[in-house]
């Protein structure tokens, strides 16, 4: 079974940095593409990175410059780096996963992030 675990949220003063993790098991980690999206409480959920298998990224508009996604292959992990946070940055960020092989896309169950004024 497809496994994927988020961690690493947390409550943090506005310029403050955390650091998520996405720890996947059960799949061909090399063959996936990524993504990390937040949900805040009334709002859609939204992409803010993305990661391809080839390790080509993007971000959205509100988070270039202060986020950074990336990728361990040999550690099944991905990983999304936030600094100079804002309070509009606070939702529950969670991770998917896009497996290319067999078109399957697998999510977490989320990690709290909350920055303070």
């Amino acid at each position: 079974q497809v496994q994927v675990v988020e961690s690493g949220g947390g409550l943090v003063q506005a310029g403050g940095s955390l650091r998520l993790s996405c720890a996947a098991s059960g799949v061909i980690f090399s063959s996936l593409n990524m993504g990390w999206y937040r949900q805040a409480p009334g709002k859609q959920r939204d992409l803010v990175a993305s990661i391809t298998k080839g390790a080509s990224t993007n971000y959205a508009d509100s988070v270039k410059g202060r986020f950074t996604i990336s990728r361990d292959n040999a550690k099944n992990t991905v990983y999304l780096q936030m600094n100079d946070l804002e309070p509009e940055d606070t939702a529950v960020y969670y991770c998917s996963l896009y497996d290319i092989s067999s078109g399957r896309a697998y999510w977490g169950r989320g990690t709290q992030v909350t920055v303070s004024s």
